[in-house]
């Protein structure tokens, strides 16, 4: 970006979250290419606040209205316009105040903001894999439609798409997606079933959210990876491979029909392909940490333990099948997590709820955008039941 270009609006859908704070840090060190102009939270009003008060953007949103007043009363002498509810992040979505939505909203909530700033025309950063994995079809078609670019924020994904800069003309033959294996790596189930949140919530190598460590613990990260995948980069499942690379070095790969791989690598850090997907096309200067080779470790793959860790299994078959399975999936996976960050169900229990609900819900081939909204409540009361929240 020349010092001839206006500064990039961002709007950070999901500012208080692993994402959104780590974005703000992006932005902070780059005040002359970057503004923030839209922060939004559901509940964590005091972050959201101490925020705005930092970045004095145009306008905030909290999601949840019994603290709007708390917001507004905080940020009053600011000028800054408070917003409250989700239909609010659905308005805000729409407005012409920013020039890239980073969506990092977590979970299907992130759905409704994300399509309505794609039929806006707006460039979206995608750091929420759980809206193409609901309804992939329809945001693809919908960006194609208005011609907005969609950039992946998931280092997996950023990895693909830096890889497959300058190779629009050449077929990809597959991509390999990594996975760091989580906290249990090796182990079997007569060791999982007595895992609690506290040892699930230490991850080796990110520093993530409590949902989304979770789904690495339990591999259903890689399988809603897989699927957030296929839609991105237009791939058939059979395309889509996963390794377990426990150094998380290399990040993503891709393979081409000719044999050769490339791989995008770097240290695990998520400000990185969250400062590419922010100022793309252009690369910018920053400080982070460096791979050194010099202090190289082995780098190890091995293949998935599909049979302990069957969220991955479930995904693979959601991927397959497809139609409204992976929503139905995912809302199971939300109830399920939830039930267990509660102490309400064991960590192998979240499988076993995934996978009944899955059975149950009615399959739609071909859903519509309705029918994606419908199977995701279906899902989420039938899981919910028989957790018995």
């Amino acid at each position: 970006m020349t010092p001839e270009q206006p500064t990039k609006r961002i709007a950070l859908f999901g500012s208080t979250g692993s994402i959104g704070t780590q974005a703000l840090e992006v932005i902070a060190a780059n005040p002359g290419l970057f503004s923030a102009e839209v922060l939004t939270a559901q509940t964590n009003d005091e972050l959201l606040v101490q925020q705005a008060l930092k970045f004095n953007p145009n306008l905030v949103v909290i999601g949840d209205e019994r603290k709007y007043g708390k917001v507004k009363e905080a940020l009053a002498h600011t000028g800054i316009k408070v917003f409250t509810g989700e239909k609010a992040l659905v308005e805000v979505a729409a407005m012409d105040c920013y020039d890239l939505m980073l969506a990092g909203i977590v979970g299907y909530a992130g759905l409704r903001p994300t399509l309505k700033a794609i039929e806006n025309g707006k460039v979206v950063a995608l750091a929420n894999k759980e809206t193409l994995v609901v309804a992939g079809d329809i945001i693809m078609r919908k960006a194609v439609e208005n011609k907005v670019p969609i950039i992946p924020v998931d280092s997996e994904h950023s990895a693909i798409f830096q890889c497959l800069v300058g190779e629009t003309r050449n077929r990809i033959e597959k991509i390999i997606l990594t996975a760091s294996g989580g906290p249990f790596i090796g182990r079997k189930p007569n060791y999982l079933v007595n895992v609690k949140k506290e040892h699930a919530l230490q991850h080796p190598n990110w520093t993530m959210g409590a949902k989304i460590t979770i789904d690495s613990a339990t591999l259903m990260n890689k399988g809603l990876e897989m699927i957030e995948a296929k839609w991105l980069f237009n791939l058939k499942p059979e395309q889509i491979q996963v390794v377990i690379h426990p150094q998380s070095i290399i990040h993503s790969m891709v393979q081409f029909e000719d044999g050769s791989i490339k791989a995008q690598m770097g240290l695990p850090d998520m400000k990185l392909p969250i400062q590419y997907a922010l100022a793309f096309p252009k690369r910018i200067k920053n400080d982070f940490p460096r791979y050194d080779f010099k202090k190289v470790n082995n780098l190890t793959f091995e293949e998935p333990d599909v049979k302990t860790f069957r969220n991955l299994a479930l995904s693979m078959e959601a991927l397959n099948k497809g139609g409204n399975l992976p929503c139905v999936m995912n809302a199971a996976n939300e109830i399920a997590v939830y039930a267990f960050l509660r102490n309400r169900i064991n960590f192998l229990d979240m499988t076993d709820v995934i996978e009944k609900t899955m059975q149950n819900i009615t399959f739609i081939a071909k859903p519509t955008l309705e029918e994606y909204f419908d199977s995701d409540g279906e899902a989420r009361n039938f899981a919910a039941d028989i957790i018995k929240l």
